[in-house]
C-alpha cells in the first residue's frame, strides 16, 4: 500500500466480495497510518470567504456581440449517449442551434434547442438556451459551436464508453462550490485531475445570498464554472440555495432560476420532475434524488424512486451511487440531523439494494460517515423504533459508504463546529476546501480520493491499490 504525500489526502480501495454482495471492503489510508474517529485540525487560512469582485477577469464576458456564455452540459439521456447543451445570450436570443462534428472546425451534423428566459422581482434573465445533442456515439470526442457570426465559440467533449461493467471511469465530485477565490481553487485543482464527468451534489452559485437574490451572480457563476461546464457534463443535483423562495418578493415559486438554466434528462429515467432522475454512465448507475422537495410515502418522488432501484441492472452497473444534498450521517452542528427524515423514508432502499456509495454535502467540510473496517463497521439505522430502544446505528454489510462533500469554498466559510466525542460512524473530518475524484477501474475495484486545495498549491496524492 503506497504512502499518501501530502497531508490529510487520502486514498480510499474498495473492493466487493463477489458479484452477488456488492459492498465493498473499505480502506483509509492518511500519512501511511490508518485513522478510525479522526478528527483533523487543519484550517485554510489563504483566501477570505468573501465572493470575487464581478469587475474580476474570472468573470469576464466573451467578446463579440450576443456571444454565447455561460456554456455548460450534462447528460442528455440515460445511457450516455446525447448531451444537453446549455448557454445563454443577452442582446437578443440569436441561433439556438448547436453544430457538431467528430473533427475540429468540421461541422456536419447539426441540432436545434428551445430559448427561455425569465424574471425574479427586479432581475430580468438572459435568453437561455438547451439544446439535446443525441445519437452519439460512445467513447468519441466531438466538437461542437454555438452563436454565430464573429460572435461563434467553440467547444468540445468526450462521450463515455459503452455500458459496460468493467468500464472504467473516472468522476469528479464537488458540492457546495460557490464564486469565491477559494472555489476558483477548488476549480483549478480539479482540472488536473483528470477527470471526466463531475457528480454535482448541490449549491451552486449562492446568488441568494444576496439581497433580492441577486440573478446578477448566477450569471457571474455559470462564466466562472464555463471552464470545465462546457467541456465536460457536469451531474447536477440541487441544494438549500437554489430552492429561492422569496415570497416577500412577490417570488413564491421553488428552484425558478436553477430549474430555468440547468437542465436534467429526467424524463429519459421516467420521472416527473427535473429535481429526480437517474442517468448511467460507464460501470455505474446514478440516482439523483431532492432533498427539498416532497419525499414521504407515495409522494412522486417515493414513487419513481422506488421503480428505479428496480431497474437498476448490477450485470451491467454493477456500482450504485446516490447523490443527495442534505447528510443523512453527519456530525457537524451545522447540518446535523438534516437529513434524518429522508433517512427514515429512503434507507431501508438503499441497504435492500445494496447502494455502494452516497453523496451528500456539508458545510465546507469532507468527511466519512462510516468506519473502515468492512465487516463490523458498515452502518445503518434501518431498525431504529423509539419504543424498543434501537435508536443507534448497528453494523450493516449492505449499507451504503456515506461520504459529505461539501468542501468546494462558497462564502459561507468553514464549518469547524464538529460535535465532540465524534460518533462511532464517523471516520475523518475537517473543515476546509477541496475536492473528491472517484475512479472505477471495474466491476470490482474503485478508488476514491479526496484533495485538500493545500492553501491554493496544489499537491498530488498516491493512490491505495487493494
Amino acid at each position: 500500500m503506497s504512502r499518501l504525500r501530502g497531508i490529510n489526502q487520502f486514498a480510499l480501495a474498495m473492493k466487493r466480495l463477489d458479484l452477488l454482495l456488492l459492498s465493498p471492503y473499505v480502506f483509509l489510508c492518511l500519512i501511511g497510518a490508518v485513522y478510525s474517529g479522526h478528527t483533523s485540525s487543519y484550517v485554510r487560512k489563504e483566501f477570505p470567504s468573501t465572493d470575487i469582485p464581478l469587475e474580476s477577469e474570472w468573470f469576464a464576458i466573451p467578446k463579440g456581440y450576443n456571444a454565447p456564455q455561460q456554456v455548460h452540459i450534462t447528460q442528455g439521456d440515460y445511457d450516455g449517449k446525447a448531451v444537453i447543451v446549455s448557454w445563454v445570450t443577452v442582446e437578443e436570443p440569436g441561433p439556438s442551434e448547436v453544430l457538431y462534428g467528430k473533427k475540429e472546425n468540421q461541422y456536419d451534423q447539426k441540432a436545434a434547442g428551445t430559448t427561455t428566459n425569465y424574471t425574479f422581482y427586479n432581475y430580468k434573465s438572459g435568453y437561455i438556451h438547451h439544446c439535446l445533442v443525441d445519437g452519439l456515439e460512445y467513447n468519441t470526442k466531438y466538437y461542437y459551436k454555438i452563436g454565430s457570426g464573429d460572435s461563434t465559440r467553440e467547444f468540445w467533449f468526450q462521450t463515455p464508453p459503452a455500458i459496460d461493467p468493467d468500464a472504467s471511469y473516472t468522476f469528479g465530485i464537488i458540492g457546495d462550490l460557490g464564486q469565491t477565490f477559494n472555489s476558483l481553487s477548488t476549480l483549478q485543482h480539479y482540472e488536473k485531475t483528470g477527470g471526466q464527468t463531475v457528480l454535482f451534489v448541490g449549491d451552486l452559485s449562492y446568488a441568494d445570498r444576496y439581497e433580492h437574490n441577486d440573478g446578477i451572480r448566477w450569471d457571474s457563476w455559470g462564466r466562472l464554472v464555463e471552464r470545465s461546464t462546457a467541456y465536460q457534463p457536469w451531474i447536477w443535483s440541487a441544494g438549500n440555495h437554489e430552492i429561492e423562495y422569496r415570497p416577500d418578493l412577490g417570488e413564491t415559486s421553488t428552484f425558478k432560476p436553477y430549474l430555468h438554466r440547468y437542465m436534467t434528462p429526467y424524463l429519459a429515467s421516467k420521472s416527473s420532475s427535473p429535481m429526480w432522475y437517474a442517468v448511467r454512465r460507464a460501470s455505474a448507475h446514478i440516482i439523483v434524488i431532492s432533498s427539498y422537495s416532497p419525499f414521504v410515502k407515495y409522494t412522486p418522488q417515493w414513487r419513481w424512486l422506488k421503480n428505479e432501484f428496480k431497474r437498476v441492472d448490477r450485470e451491467k452497473t454493477p456500482w450504485l451511487i446516490v447523490l443527495m444534498h442534505s447528510p443523512m450521517y453527519n456530525s457537524n452542528e451545522a447540518h446535523y440531523m438534516e437529513g434524518e427524515s429522508m433517512r427514515a423514508a429512503f434507507e431501508k432502499w438503499f441497504v435492500k439494494y445494496k447502494v455502494d456509495l452516497v453523496l451528500s454535502r456539508d458545510l465546507n467540510l469532507f468527511s466519512l460517515a462510516f468506519y473502515m473496517n468492512y465487516s463490523q463497521y458498515r452502518i445503518s439505522n434501518v431498525n431504529y423504533n423509539i419504543t424498543s430502544g434501537n435508536r443507534y446505528p448497528v453494523p450493516n454489510k449492505s449499507a451504503p459508504v456515506y461520504i459529505t462533500v461539501g468542501d468546494g469554498g462558497n462564502q459561507e466559510g468553514l464549518a469547524s463546529r464538529f460535535y465532540d466525542p465524534q460518533p462511532d460512524y464517523s471516520a475523518f473530518r475537517e473543515a476546509s476546501f477541496g475536492h473528491s475524484i472517484l475512479q472505477l477501474k471495474n466491476r470490482t475495484h474503485a478508488v476514491y480520493q479526496w484533495s485538500r486545495n493545500d492553501d491554493g498549491k496544489h499537491v498530488p496524492a498516491d493512490n491505495v491499490d487493494k
